[in-house]
């Protein structure tokens, strides 16, 4: 039985920009994402669509950058996740293989990001994995200033109510200290989509998928964007 999830919708939000006051950093944050076709389904006929996403982290110099923790989103019921649908691939073989030792459907995306890592740039790859009914990973790799292959878990939680499920995920300590250095994310662009493993099955009244998040630093520091994106019946 397929499972109401709008994964994409952190990707499929407007530009957001947030902003903390008071002592800690004014942290801003854009979100510029496309969405394929952004028509919706129904509940019999799903649509599937292939997102593609631009973020942008902005700290001012001035301030020492804290480095993100966890990320909480919580997704809309319009939507389809199917993660069971499609070949799985497990941690164990992205460990020992990294995602070529994945079978060939699992792949469901890629992506890349430039990070600071103290006065030079790392840019680490990201691949987009299928784990599942109820986790997706990022395997990421970075090779400056040393090389680390990590694949990063995301948890899909069903909820009931205003929202359909919770995507819970939390950064490795290896991702965010990488020999001794800390790793300030500045950028990230990623694509993902194959067939109908995302996919929408209705519009809202108000023609709008909404979607809220929470960002929690090591700093102490929360941030919680949220958004909406336009959609079609």
């Amino acid at each position: 039985m397929r499972r109401p999830l709008l994964f994409a919708t952190l990707l499929l939000a407007v530009p957001v920009a947030v902003a903390v006051a008071q002592t800690s950093p004014p942290i801003t944050v854009s979100v510029h994402p496309k969405v394929v076709p952004n028509t919706a389904g129904t509940p019999a006929h799903p649509q599937g669509v292939h997102l593609s996403v631009r973020i942008g982290i902005e700290i001012p110099n001035s301030y020492e950058p804290p480095l993100l923790n966890e990320i909480d989103l919580w997704f809309p019921r319009e939507g389809v996740f199917n993660g069971d649908q499609y070949p799985v691939c497990s941690v164990s073989t992205l460990d020992r293989d990294g995602p070529a030792g994945c079978p060939k459907g699992s792949i469901m995306g890629s992506g890349g990001g430039v990070a600071r890592a103290d006065t030079t740039l790392s840019h680490p790859k990201i691949t987009v994995v299928n784990g599942g009914q109820h986790e997706v990973f990022f395997y990421t790799v970075l090779n400056n200033p040393a090389r680390v292959q990590e694949p990063v878990p995301g948890i899909v939680t069903k909820l009931s109510g205003a929202w359909g499920y919770k995507l819970h995920v939390v950064i490795p300590r290896n991702l965010q200290i990488v020999a001794g250095v800390p790793l300030v994310l500045q950028s990230l662009t990623f694509s993902a989509g194959r067939g109908d493993w995302l996919a929408t099955t209705s519009c809202p009244r108000d023609r709008q998928w909404d979607w809220k998040a929470i960002a929690i630093f090591n700093n102490g520091q929360e941030l919680f964007p949220r958004g909406a994106v336009g959609c079609r019946p």
